[in-house]
C-alpha cells in the first residue's frame, strides 16, 4: 500500500515531466530543424526589387490561391497543381514589385474613370465581358453588371472583398498593358524589311557542296588542353550562362513485399476464397472485402480476365486466385446469358504480296498454299507463324487474341465466325492485305459473363517497411563523405547508385523520382556542402540516401561543368583546321577537290534550299554554310567554312527570285505580331534581370 501511495504523489511530477518532454520535442524540433525559425537568419522566401518576401505572406497569397482553385474546380488541388500555385503566386509577386516600380517611374496608372469605363462604360475590359455574357444567347448584358455593383453593399463581405480584388487586378492588367504597348506599338516593319522577309522565305536556290564530315577524323588523333577550353568558354560566355544547381549520386531501396509477404497474402486469399464461394450476396461481399468496386455488367468473352478466356467458366463457381503485377484476385461467375456481340479467337499467317501487280500476287498465294500445306503435314503453326508471317502477330505464333464481330475485315470475319469449330480452316483466306492462312482456336461465341471480382494488392508488411529503413539507415550512417557512401553501397548487396547532374531549385523530379522535393530542399539547403551524404529520405514507396557531388553558381558556367560540350566544340574547330589545311586553295572543281583530299570528301547538288530555314539536303541546319552561298552569284563558291557537323565548301548553282509581294500591309502585321510577341517576353526577361530577384523558394516548399 505505501508503495501505490508514493506512485501516486509522483504521478503528477511523471506527468508533468512527459508533457516537457514532448513540448520541447515538438517545439525545439522545429526550431532546431534545417528551417529554423530561431537560427535562420530570415524567414523570406525571396528577394524582388528590394522587397523581402515573407514566408507567412506568401503561404497566405498561395493558400488564397488554393481556395480559389476549389472553388473553380469543386476539389483540392494535388501536388502538381499546389507547385503550380505556388509558381503562379511567385510571378505574381515579381510582376508586383518589379513592374510597379517601373509603372512609376513612368508616371503610368489607371484613373477611376479609366476603371469605370472598363467595368461598365464603353470600352468594357474582356473579363468583364466573359463573366457576365449570357450563355445561352451569347449577348453582354451591361445591366447584369450594374445590378451586381448596385448590391455590393448588401452583399456577404467576403464577397464584397473578392469583388474590389477583382476590380484591382482589372486594374493592373490594364497597367500592363500599357506598359507593354509602350514597346510593341513602338516597333514597325517597313516596306524593305517585308521583301527581305519575302526573299529569305521563298527564294530558292541550286547549290553544289562539298562536305568533310568532323566525324571521319578519329577524336582520339586532336587533343584539347585545359587552356584551350578556357579560352572558347571566355569568346562563348552567352552560350554558357547557367542557373544554380547541384550534382548529387544517390541509392534507391524500395519498400516492397517480401516474399514471407506474399505467402501470408496467398494463405489470406484461401480463407478469402472459402468465404467468398459461399456468400450469397457477391456485390455486397465484394465491397466489403475487395480493392475495386463491384461492376455488374455483362462482358463478352474477349474482355474478359486473360486468366479466364481459355476456361469453361460455369455459373456460380469461383476461379482462382491469380496473381498478376502484385494483386492477388478471385473470380466468380455470378451470370451467364446468351445474344451479346459474337466473339472468336484464332491465329493466322499473313503473306503479303511484294507489290500490286498480279505476278506478285500469284507468287504470294504460291507461297501462303505451300506453308499452309506444310501445316496439313504437321508442321507447328506458331513455328510457322515465327518463321514467315509478315505482320506484328509473328512474334506471338499468328495469335490475333480474342476479337469481336466487326473489328476484322469482312473476307477474314467472315471465315473465322463462319467456322463451326477450332482447327485450321480449310482454304486460304484473301483480303486487301494478302493471303490468309488461320487457325481457329475458339470459335464463335455469343454468350457474355456477369463477374464478382475480388482484388487484393500486396502490400509490404511492416516488418518488409523496417528491413527497408534499417538498409537506408545502415548506409547513411556508415557514410560521412562521399568515398565511405561509395564503400558501404559495394558492401550493401543489391543497391546501385544513380547519378543526377545538375538539377535546380525548382526541379521537382530528380530522374524517375517523381515527388523528390525534399531531395532537391536538402541539395541546395546552406548547410549541405560536396561530400556530405543525407539522412534517410521518403519518397513515394521507397527511401533514398544521397551524397552531393556538385555546386553549380548561377552565371557564367565553369570548365568542369560543361567539359563535355566544350570538349566537343574545341575539337572540331581543331578538325576544322586540319580539313582546311588538307584541302587549301581549291582551284578547279568540287569533283577535283574531293579526290584529292580522299574517300571521305562529299561532292552533292541540291535544290530547293532556302535562307530561311538554311538547311540543305545531306547537310542539314548549316546557317553559316547557306547564308554565305547565298551571298554568291551563279558560278560563285565559298571557301572552306566550319560548319556544324564538318567543312563545307558551297557552289551557287543558280537562284530563283521570290515572287514580288503582292499585300505588303499583310505581311507587315504578320512580322509585327511576330515581333510583339518576342518583345513582350524580353521585357519580362529583363525587368525581371534588372530587380534583381533572389529565390529562395527551395528552403521551404
Amino acid at each position: 500500500m505505501a508503495l501505490i501511495n508514493k506512485i501516486r504523489e509522483k504521478s503528477g511530477f511523471a506527468i508533468g515531466a512527459i508533457a516537457v518532454g514532448l513540448l520541447f520535442f515538438i517545439v525545439l524540433g522545429d526550431l532546431l530543424g534545417p528551417n529554423s525559425r530561431l537560427f535562420n537568419d530570415k524567414m523570406v522566401v525571396g528577394e524582388i526589387a528590394g522587397h523581402e518576401v515573407p514566408v507567412q505572406d506568401f503561404e497566405l497569397m498561395v493558400e488564397e490561391a488554393k481556395n480559389n482553385y476549389a472553388q473553380q474546380y469543386g476539389r483540392q488541388p494535388g501536388e502538381a497543381e499546389m507547385a503550380q500555385l505556388r509558381e503562379q503566386t511567385w510571378n505574381q509577386l515579381v510582376f508586383k514589385y518589379a513592374f510597379e516600380e517601373e509603372f512609376e517611374k513612368l508616371g503610368l496608372g489607371v484613373s477611376d474613370d479609366e476603371l469605370y469605363d472598363m467595368v461598365q462604360g464603353k470600352n468594357i475590359h474582356p473579363a468583364i465581358r466573359q463573366m457576365f455574357t449570357d450563355q445561352q444567347t451569347g449577348q453582354f448584358d451591361i445591366n447584369r453588371v450594374r445590378q451586381t455593383l448596385q448590391n455590393l453593399k448588401t452583399m456577404d463581405p467576403a464577397q464584397r472583398e473578392s469583388w474590389y480584388k477583382y476590380e484591382a487586378e482589372l486594374a493592373t492588367d490594364r497597367l500592363r498593358n500599357k506598359y507593354y504597348n509602350l514597346f510593341t506599338l513602338s516597333n514597325y516593319v517597313t516596306t524593305e524589311e517585308v521583301k527581305r522577309y519575302n526573299a529569305e522565305q521563298n527564294s530558292r536556290a541550286a547549290m553544289k557542296y562539298l562536305f568533310i564530315p568532323y566525324f571521319t577524323i578519329s577524336d582520339s588523333a586532336v587533343k584539347v588542353t585545359d587552356n584551350q577550353l578556357q579560352d572558347y568558354l571566355d569568346k562563348n560566355k552567352k552560350k554558357f550562362e547557367v542557373e544554380e544547381g547541384r550534382s548529387i549520386s544517390y541509392v534507391t531501396i524500395p519498400v516492397s513485399a517480401s516474399r514471407e509477404d506474399s505467402t501470408e497474402y496467398q494463405k489470406e486469399t484461401s480463407e478469402l476464397a472459402a468465404e467468398f464461394s459461399k456468400t450469397q450476396n457477391d456485390s455486397l461481399f465484394v465491397k466489403a472485402e475487395s480493392d475495386t468496386p463491384y461492376n455488374g455488367a455483362f462482358v463478352s468473352v474477349s474482355e474478359l480476365p486473360e486468366a479466364l478466356r481459355t476456361q469453361t467458366l460455369e455459373q456460380g463457381k469461383l476461379y482462382g486466385p491469380f496473381m498478376e503485377n502484385g494483386t492477388f484476385s478471385l473470380i466468380k461467375v455470378t451470370g451467364v446469358k446468351d445474344g451479346g456481340t459474337p466473339s472468336a479467337r484464332a491465329s493466322h499467317i499473313l503473306i503479303k504480296p511484294e507489290n500490286t501487280t498480279p505476278e506478285a500476287k500469284a507468287a504470294a498465294k504460291t507461297k501462303a498454299q505451300d506453308i499452309y500445306n506444310q501445316i496439313k503435314g504437321g508442321a507447328d503453326f506458331a513455328m510457322m507463324a515465327a518463321k514467315h508471317g509478315t505482320d506484328g502477330t509473328a512474334s506471338q505464333g499468328g495469335d490475333l487474341g480474342w476479337f469481336t464481330q466487326g473489328r476484322m475485315v469482312p473476307a477474314f470475319e467472315k471465315a473465322v465466325f463462319g467456322a463451326s469449330s477450332a482447327g485450321l480452316l480449310p482454304n486460304l483466306v484473301e483480303t486487301e492485305y494478302g493471303f490468309h492462312i488461320v487457325k481457329v482456336t475458339a470459335p464463335k461465341t455469343s454468350k457474355s459473363y456477369q463477374l464478382a471480382q475480388v482484388t487484393r494488392t500486396i502490400t509490404p508488411s511492416d516488418a518488409s517497411r523496417e528491413d527497408a529503413f534499417r538498409r537506408a539507415s545502415i548506409l547513411a550512417s556508415e557514410s560521412k563523405n562521399a568515398d565511405e557512401f561509395e564503400k558501404a553501397i559495394a558492401k550493401e548487396k543489391g543497391l546501385v547508385k544513380a547519378e543526377a547532374k545538375n538539377i535546380t531549385a525548382a526541379d521537382r523530379g530528380v530522374n524517375n523520382l517523381q515527388n523528390a522535393r525534399e531531395l532537391v530542399r536538402w541539395a541546395f539547403d546552406k548547410e549541405t556542402e560536396v561530400g556530405k551524404v543525407s539522412p534517410v529520405m521518403t519518397l513515394d514507396d521507397q527511401y533514398v540516401v544521397a551524397v552531393l557531388t556538385g555546386k553549380r553558381e548561377k552565371g557564367t558556367a565553369k570548365v568542369a561543368d560543361v567539359k563535355d560540350e566544350l570538349t566537343a566544340a574545341v575539337r572540331n574547330e581543331l578538325k576544322a583546321k586540319q580539313i582546311q589545311e588538307k584541302l587549301g586553295k581549291i582551284t578547279g572543281t568540287l569533283e577535283q577537290a574531293a579526290a584529292k583530299y580522299g574517300p571521305n570528301a562529299i561532292v552533292r547538288s541540291v535544290t530547293d534550299v532556302t535562307l530561311a530555314t538554311a538547311n540543305a539536303q545531306g547537310l542539314g541546319f548549316e546557317p553559316v554554310a547557306v547564308g554565305n552561298a547565298f551571298g554568291l552569284k551563279p558560278g560563285q563558291r565559298t571557301q572552306p567554312i566550319q560548319g556544324e557537323a564538318g567543312v563545307v565548301v558551297m557552289e551557287m548553282t543558280s537562284v530563283t527570285p521570290a515572287p514580288p509581294v503582292t499585300d505588303v500591309n499583310t505581311f507587315k502585321q504578320q512580322l509585327a505580331g511576330q515581333r510583339a510577341g518576342r518583345v513582350q517576353g524580353a521585357i519580362y526577361e529583363a525587368v525581371k534581370k534588372n530587380a534583381n530577384v533572389e529565390d529562395n523558394r527551395v528552403r521551404f516548399f
